[in-house]
């Protein structure tokens, strides 16, 4: 009797692979959007993290002894979001992070668990609220932080889709300086009528040297 080897999985380390997004809108955070997830509605807040705590749910079970037994069984209650915070380095020239999450900010919290893989079920959206934001202060030798706490205003998407890449036309190559001209040295101009998405119609008007 034969035994089938388990496939091996394929284990990573979070830091290099994992994004962090600040979104300004998301219309559905069961099915974020290629476009909500770039720029300019995206703020890539990853290379600036020092640290990351909470954005999970978390459940409370609800107790259910009877009278049959001396087991207390209990049954899931409501969910809840654990208080949740990201510390960033701080900057010494630059506010950007700053100005993108002000004491009140609302937005949204993205996490690409697994990088952008399209098709990967691996996004966390958490609709948050930011409660505080705070410099830390130290003497030791470490570099200078701030930490911004966040409420979970609304229940988040979790295991959504990353979505697909946009996918664009090869652009044509641009006309060199050079004029073109028709067999007789004459020059010819390209004046396109219009375009459709299956064909191309365009009216060619020469003009004589000399006219020129």
């Amino acid at each position: 009797m034969s035994t089938k080897k388990p496939a091996t999985q394929n284990r990573f380390l979070r830091r290099g692979i994992s994004k962090i997004y600040w979104l300004n809108t998301v219309n559905d955070p069961r099915w974020p959007s290629r476009k909500e997830i770039s720029a300019p509605n995206r703020f890539d807040l990853t290379n600036a993290v020092s640290d990351i705590e909470g954005w999970a749910l978390a459940n409370e079970p609800i107790e259910t002894p009877d009278m049959g037994s001396t087991f207390n069984s209990s049954i899931p209650g409501n969910d809840k979001a654990d208080s949740s915070s990201l510390t960033f380095y701080e900057d010494r020239f630059s506010d950007d992070v700053e100005l993108r999450l002000p004491k009140g900010a609302k937005g949204y919290v993205v996490l690409l668990r697994k990088g952008d893989i399209p098709g990967s079920r691996s996004v966390d959206v958490f609709p948050v609220q930011v409660a505080t934001r705070a410099a830390t202060y130290s003497t030791g030798n470490e570099a200078a932080k701030f930490k911004v706490d966040f409420t979970i205003v609304d229940e988040p998407s979790l295991d959504a889709v990353v979505p697909e890449e946009f996918h664009t036309l090869p652009v044509p190559p641009e006309d060199g300086d050079d004029d073109h001209h028709d067999h007789d040295g004459d020059h010819v101009d390209v004046t396109v009528v219009s375009t459709t998405k299956t064909k191309t119609e365009a009216t060619v008007r020469e003009h004589d040297a000399e006219e020129g």
